[in-house]
């Protein structure tokens, strides 16, 4: 079965106990560690307890089919379920998985973590189509839950988040789970204890992370500086971040750059709509900032919008390489700026 994003949260309180087996899979590799976790803890209280969770690689599955419902029948020395765990599986194991759901009884728990599945993945459909298997996917956090994770995660250490903080932290982070966790662990650290954490705090501890990438990602492709955005777009991807957040990222400075345009067709000077948005631009971006307003006529970031968001929807449904979709995506926004006169 497909497990919606509407029911996930309450599958992962209360698993289907029809289900013996569950993928989770998608882009944010951190969100589907965590709620492979929670799976795994559901069922056996302790991630490391070695009697009642074994872990299998996708190598060995591939090498030895039999070994994976051999570790699902097998009794757990210490009583209750047994979890078995399959990290890394791909297409290549569509095959063992078929044929273990077709004879799997409810004697342990199936977890099989896997990267991003398009719609053509053959492993996906199988685990969609079966009754007693689920799919779960996992994409990026969107703002709704990411100021959810922002908050809950500062509160653990008496913090709270002034609106120009909570604003900078969910432009920046997002793309992958435990990043933005580990992030926000550090600024928990950085600020050292109970309070309020600005908007200088966020951008002093999260600047020097996968914000930087996003960044500069989103000014050379909105600037029009294609050398720039190669490079940048290499370093993103040697980083770990994935095409989709990317695009998010670009839309977003396109989605800043129509408001502060807004506010100066309203009578507004340019500095004065930059320290208008939430977050403000920081001063290191300004110059870029405001030579990319006055350079973006509202019709062309219009139809760059528009490129962004099927890009988006091609990285999700296709199944063709979403750092190929990503990049020639960006591309067509640098030669858009070019054409609109930006200067890198």
């Amino acid at each position: 079965m497909k497990i919606t994003a509407a029911r996930v949260e309450r599958f992962l309180r209360r698993p289907d106990r029809a289900v013996v087996c569950t993928l989770v899979y998608g882009p944010d590799q951190g969100l589907v560690r965590e709620r492979a976790e929670t799976l795994v803890r559901h069922v056996a209280g302790d991630l490391d307890d070695p009697f009642r969770v074994v872990e299998l690689t996708a190598a060995a599955v591939a090498n030895d089919p039999a070994c994976l419902a051999d570790e699902a029948a097998t009794l757990s020395f210490s009583g209750g379920l047994r979890v078995v765990r399959v990290r890394a599986a791909n297409d290549g194991l569509t095959k063992v998985f078929e044929d273990f759901l077709a004879v799997a009884r409810d004697d342990a728990q199936v977890v099989v973590e896997a990267g991003h599945l398009g719609n053509r993945s053959s492993l996906r459909r199988v685990f969609e189509r079966a009754g007693n298997a689920a799919a779960l996917a996992c994409y990026q956090d969107d703002e709704h839950v990411l100021h959810g994770i922002i908050a809950e995660s500062l509160a653990g250490h008496g913090l709270t988040a002034s609106p120009d903080a909570l604003a900078y932290l969910t432009e920046n982070l997002g793309a992958d789970r435990q990043v933005t966790r580990n992030e926000l662990e550090k600024l928990a650290l950085y600020k050292g204890g109970p309070g309020t954490v600005s908007l200088e705090d966020a951008a002093a501890s999260v600047g020097d992370s996968a914000a930087t990438s996003y960044d500069a990602v989103a000014y050379a492709a909105a600037g029009g500086d294609q050398p720039g955005l190669d490079r940048a777009l290499n370093r993103a991807f040697t980083e770990g971040l994935h095409a989709v957040g990317l695009l998010r990222a670009v839309a977003r400075h396109l989605r800043r750059l129509h408001l502060a345009i807004a506010q100066v067709a309203r009578g507004r000077s340019p500095e004065q709509a930059m320290k208008a948005l939430r977050p403000p631009v920081i001063f290191t971006f300004a110059g870029r900032f405001g030579a990319q307003m006055s350079a973006w006529p509202n019709p062309r970031l219009a139809a760059a919008m528009e490129i962004l968001i099927a890009a988006e929807v091609e990285c999700k449904t296709t199944g063709l390489p979403a750092r190929a979709i990503c990049g020639r995506a960006l591309m067509r926004i640098a030669q858009a700026a070019r054409q609109a006169g930006a200067r890198p």
